[in-house]
């Protein structure tokens, strides 16, 4: 079986977590500054504040944004069902527009035209979709016209860039998850990435009860704890060290897929200064059941992501949206194996799979 992901883990992570067991502080010490701090950097942010995981660290993003009861947030109706569901966490309600159909990211023309026609959205929260920026330069400037907060929802995209700049630095706030499938991994976790000192101190005030840093138990504001356990920061430390070589190995298979299978299915895209990270390598066709059944044949680990747009979901029933792309793309799209632990004999299967042939090498 070739599996859709396979996390890497290994002595060193052990090491700094049995390291983190016989020091006793287990939690509140020192690896969740030092990740933190490090994580800053990768970033090239002004500050980073760690959670317990991609959806709490966009619930902080959005209350130390001051997005709240009444307020209105636009983002994309094809993400994984956090994006929105920490908008309604915060008291806020999203609004939907649709994506573009290359990228699969919000599309910003569709944005800008929800924006004029509303004219009530607080925040544009657009999702960097499987590892690919989304449109940043126009979101900051249609943040920037309708006096919006701007918030990344970059939990699919540790280390992506657009024009050597860092996703998670471009916005007021950006979001990562460490969950087990994600490009780096702390088993579940967070972070949010900030060059506003004002925000970052929301953010420790929120996910640590309220409280305002060393304020012992004076509560400021109510607030959650999202905070991160040491034990889970000294993987991420460990893991942000091998961050970049995970995304070069992801790029490499990625290229030799899109080399390979540019005939059987639509591939994914990298724009012009684009550094696409693939969380995910998505593929589009039209006959998706065909090519699952020939993966299921060949012991070919594969997902669907999303299989339907948030606003279909039972948990959505209202509201009225109309987003024909996004739709048609939940019915077509299929992740394909890109992950750094794929062989060389992997992605021959992958390949044969879907090209439905055998690949012979020279």
């Amino acid at each position: 079986m070739i599996p859709i992901a396979d996390p890497e883990l290994g002595a060193e992570e052990r090491e700094r977590v049995m390291a983190v067991i016989d020091s006793g502080q287990i939690a509140g010490g020192p690896e969740v500054a030092a990740f933190e701090s490090e994580f800053a950097d990768y970033c090239d942010a002004e500050y980073a504040v760690a959670t317990t995981n991609g959806t709490t660290a966009l619930h902080a993003a959005l209350v130390a944004c001051g997005i709240g009861p009444g307020d209105t947030v636009l983002t994309t109706p094809f993400s994984f069902v956090a994006t929105a569901n920490t908008i309604r966490l915060a008291g806020a309600e999203p609004v939907f527009a649709e994506i573009d159909p290359e990228t699969y990211n919000l599309d910003p023309d569709a944005a800008e035209a929800v924006l004029e026609e509303r004219g009530d959205v607080d925040a544009i929260m657009p999702v960097h979709l499987y590892g690919l920026p989304a449109a940043m330069d126009r979101f900051v400037e249609l943040a920037e016209e309708h006096d919006a907060a701007l918030i990344e929802d970059a939990a699919q995209a540790h280390g992506a860039e657009i024009d050597g700049e860092h996703v998670g630095a471009i916005g007021d706030a950006g979001c990562f998850s460490f969950y087990p499938t994600k490009n780096m991994t702390t088993g579940e976790g967070g972070m949010v990435t900030t060059d506003d000192e004002e925000i970052e101190a929301r953010l420790r005030e929120f996910v640590n009860h309220g409280r305002e840093p060393g304020a012992g138990y004076a509560h400021a504001s109510v607030g959650h704890n999202f905070r991160l356990t040491d034990m889970a920061a000294a993987i991420g430390r460990i893991q942000l060290e091998r961050l970049p070589g995970f995304n070069e190995r992801r790029r490499e298979n990625a290229r030799t897929l899109t080399e390979k299978l540019g005939e059987s299915v639509v591939t994914p895209i990298e724009p012009e200064g684009y550094r696409h990270v693939y969380h995910q390598y998505t593929v589009r066709t039209e006959d998706r059941e065909a090519l699952i059944e020939r993966l299921d044949d060949r012991g070919v680990g594969y997902g669907i992501y999303y299989p339907s747009c948030i606003h279909q979901y039972e948990a959505y029933d209202g509201y009225d949206v109309r987003t024909p792309v996004a739709e048609r793309a939940a019915d077509e799209v299929l992740s394909l194996p890109v992950h750094p632990n794929l062989t060389e004999e992997g992605i021959d299967g992958v390949i044969s799979a879907v090209a439905d042939r055998e690949v012979s090498r020279v």
